[in-house]
């Protein structure tokens, strides 16, 4: 079946998009001329066959390691999450004995000890990712598991090691060259909400057996159009992502501030958490920008609908679908008569039934949809969305008159937490920490 953009009940009436549609031109204009310096390549990809060739070269290293330990947080760890929940549930399901991924994405001292008491060294391989070698929260568990490896291995510890950082710079890339370690590049530009096709996303893909080809692919044929040095306005204009993006603005400017992302694929409901980074991330900015909602259906009719439904009138949906997802066994023909709607049925015709109810429901309460509709819920139909998601987010960011690249806020929070370390050369920041910690508390017992 094909992958299909519904577009019914997206209130394209209600909306002014002819402005952002008529700057179609300029946007193509801005793809080539970025694609052709290489600022872009989450398109272009410029970098994959090259990776291709060092994951080949990784494969039969990689399948002498029962656990793959992944140290990242953020963009380093979502996309990475959300391909093994999609393409590797028997991890989570009863009497798993193959490979199993681990993802230490935070500050966790529980998490850390188990893995440390409990993950057999000799059968372990620790994939540190960090574009800049710098990030305290990933670089900080390094630290501690090349103890704990060196402890239990002695001088093969670095044999189980893997950084995945900048290609040139950086503590990591230091911490490579001097210990022998493999490691595997993060590309330039490439930002690590966008990075899930990249060595970041594809070594814990490889060592849990994902056709990780069929996830390329279907990036590509997304992004084919978007990258051809002819591109043009009239081309642009057709293309989804771009569509997608003049929606966005669009419902900004009647604003429309929340976007929630309603996932009725279950295995895919982490992708709610990846676009959750990349639409915040990238379009937070400036005072602008829509709030991410990622909701699971249909565990989240349950739970937050009633505001999605009846609560202030600012949010429009992504509602991911597969109308070819498995039947599932057959509810008993011997059920009380209240259920006899169910009786002979197949499970799996419940969750279509749940997606299409709510999916009018939110439509008749007034909230602009696009139902993103895959034809099937294999690798090549999640590389397809990852792109379309990710063109989609930076032409939106070009629609608003942000940079969807960067993220300058989020660096305020870290120099503050160094401070608190004592980390050199933040003397304001400290200043900062101190003025806040000694001012007046308001505080209540509960």
């Amino acid at each position: 079946m094909a992958d299909i953009l519904d577009w019914t009940s997206a209130n394209l009436d209600t909306l002014d998009g002819a402005t952002h549609e008529a700057r179609a031109g300029e946007m193509a204009a801005r793809l080539v001329e970025q694609t052709g310096s290489g600022e872009l390549p989450f398109l272009t990809m410029s970098y994959m066959a090259g990776l291709k060739q060092q994951l080949s070269n990784l494969k039969d290293y990689l399948k002498g390691f029962d656990h793959m330990l992944l140290l990242g947080i953020g963009g380093s760890a979502l996309g990475a999450r959300a391909l093994q929940k999609a393409f590797f549930p028997q991890q989570d399901q009863p009497g798993h004995n193959g490979p199993s991924l681990w993802i230490a994405d935070n500050v966790d001292a529980y998490a850390l000890e188990s893995y440390l008491a409990t993950l057999p060294a000799e059968k372990t391989v620790i994939v540190t990712i960090s574009k800049s070698g710098g990030t305290i929260e990933t670089v900080g568990q390094y630290f501690i598991f090349k103890e704990w490896a060196q402890k239990k291995l002695g001088d093969e510890w670095n044999r189980h090691m893997l950084l995945i950082t900048d290609e040139e710079e950086g503590f990591l890339r230091t911490e490579a060259d001097r210990n022998t370690i493999k490691t595997l590049p993060v590309p330039d530009n490439l930002g690590g909400r966008y990075s899930v096709l990249s060595a970041v996303g594809l070594i814990p893909a490889l060592f849990l057996g994902i056709d990780i080809d069929s996830l390329i692919d279907g990036a590509r044929d997304v992004v084919a159009p978007l990258i051809d040095p002819t591109l043009t306005g009239q081309t642009l204009s057709r293309h989804p992502s771009f569509q997608l993006a003049t929606w966005a603005a669009s419902l900004l400017d009647k604003g429309f501030d929340e976007m929630i992302f309603f996932a009725y694929i279950p295995l895919w409901a982490s992708f709610g958490d990846w676009f959750a980074q990349l639409w915040a991330e990238s379009l937070g900015k400036e005072g602008k920008g829509s709030q991410p909602v990622p909701a699971i259906g249909v565990t989240d009719q349950h739970s937050v609908n009633q505001m999605f439904m009846d609560g202030i009138r600012n949010k429009a949906c992504l509602f991911l679908t597969c109308p070819t997802l498995p039947a599932g066994p057959r509810f008993p023909n011997d059920l009380p008569d209240q259920f006899d709607y169910v009786r002979g049925k197949n499970f799996g015709e419940l969750i279509q039934a749940e997606g299409l109810g709510n999916r009018m429901a939110l439509s008749q309460n007034g909230v602009p949809l696009v139902e993103l509709s895959m034809g099937d819920d294999g690798p090549k139909q999640a590389g397809k969305l990852i792109a379309l998601l990710g063109a989609a987010t930076i032409l939106t960011g070009w629609l608003m008159g942000i940079n969807p690249l960067d993220q300058p806020a989020v660096e305020l929070g870290k120099r503050l937490a160094k401070a608190r370390m004592n980390a050199d050369g933040l003397e304001e920041e400290k200043a900062d920490m101190d003025a806040f910690l000694s001012a007046d508390r308001d505080t209540r017992e509960f």
